[in-house]
């Protein structure tokens, strides 16, 4: 009888304590990578609005030094090495002239990048960022120059709209092609130039 109840005094288990030590580092654990996630989710919402100011910077910038818009110009050496003269001059940045516009910035070593006039830069959340003279759907603004940002989360657009604009998805300086519903995509941001 001996040995059975020095057998039963060899059975080791977890107590209470050490139980609720290892829930708490897991608890630690998830959290830790629950707001991780949600840091990285606000860089990149910071970075599209620092792209899009710096977008504003680099456009003025070259219209302040050449008297004309990028894409827009059309004389052949509007950046120095341009050559292309494929704008209209029309003082408007027509959606023909969006992919030169980058093209000009860049030769004007006003952005970073190689762009050949068939591209446009892509924003945090990887699709294409571009600037053109537009009247977004639903604004009661008469037609303007407007950042345009592609295939953005709902939520990050809702964000960008409510903390710099109204948070209505169809007026203001700040609009989508489409109501900010949870969980799904907006075609375009459109942010007023």
């Amino acid at each position: 009888m001996l040995t059975i109840e020095k057998n039963k005094k060899n059975q080791a288990g977890f107590t209470l304590v050490e139980i609720a030590i290892v829930l708490v580092i897991i608890g630690l654990l998830v959290g830790g990578v629950l707001k991780g996630q949600a840091m990285i989710q606000n860089a990149k919402v910071k970075r599209v609005v620092k792209q899009a100011d710096e977008l504003r910077a680099a456009v003025m910038t070259f219209y302040d030094k050449y008297g004309v818009y990028p894409g827009d110009e059309n004389l052949p050496n509007i950046p120095p090495g341009g050559g292309d003269a494929a704008g209209n001059a029309n003082g408007q940045i027509d959606v023909a002239e969006r992919f030169d516009l980058f093209r000009d910035l860049s030769l004007g070593g006003l952005i970073s990048g190689t762009y050949t006039g068939a591209n446009t830069p892509t924003h945090a959340f990887g699709a294409g960022v571009d600037i053109v003279w537009f009247n977004p759907p639903g604004a009661a603004t008469p037609a303007a120059h407007y950042i345009r940002f592609t295939n953005l989360p709902a939520d990050v657009c809702l964000e960008i709209d409510t903390k710099y604009d109204d948070g209505d998805w169809q007026t203001g300086s700040v609009s989508g092609s489409a109501a900010y519903t949870p969980g799904t995509n907006v075609a375009t941001l459109f942010m007023l130039f």
